[in-house]
């Protein structure tokens, strides 16, 4: 039997930590599991920028990538290794629920785990949470962390 993958994503919120403590639980009962945890800086194609902010575009992303391994999936990745469960950590720039879905897609995931933060900006009430557009679209089985 193959290993099993659990999609994790982490953001460095509470909720994050909730839904990478129950992908842990989920590991331990499965046995033989790789948890890859998937740190997503939002980042859209479509946003308008001046040419000065374009020319430092891909400095910032540099930087950014930095600040997220530094400051969040790192010292994750670490402590999970460190008790004992397989795990990979992913950055991406982008949408947030597309880049969770390709991870699940591409990687064959058994389950997709995200927490839920629970408020709700003017953006999120139009266009929908990223929790919600995951639980409708989402090709892998999903479990939301309260």
């Amino acid at each position: 039997m193959s290993q099993t993958t659990l999609i994790v994503g982490l953001d460095g919120s509470d909720a994050g930590n909730r839904a990478l403590d129950f992908a842990k639980a989920q590991a331990t009962r499965i046995g033989d599991c790789l948890i890859v945890l998937v740190f997503v800086i939002e980042w859209s194609p479509f946003s308008f920028q001046t040419k000065e902010e374009n020319e430092k575009r891909h400095q910032r992303r540099e930087e950014e990538l930095k600040l997220a391994h530094d400051r969040v999936l790192d010292p994750a990745v670490k402590a999970t290794e460190a008790e004992g469960y397989a795990v990979e950590g992913v950055v991406r720039h982008g949408d947030v629920a597309e880049i969770l879905e390709k991870q699940s897609k591409n990687r064959q995931a058994a389950q997709l785990i995200v927490g839920r933060v629970g408020q709700q900006s003017v953006k999120d009430r139009i266009f929908g949470n990223v929790t919600g557009r995951l639980v409708t679209a989402s090709s892998v089985p999903i479990t939301v962390i309260p």
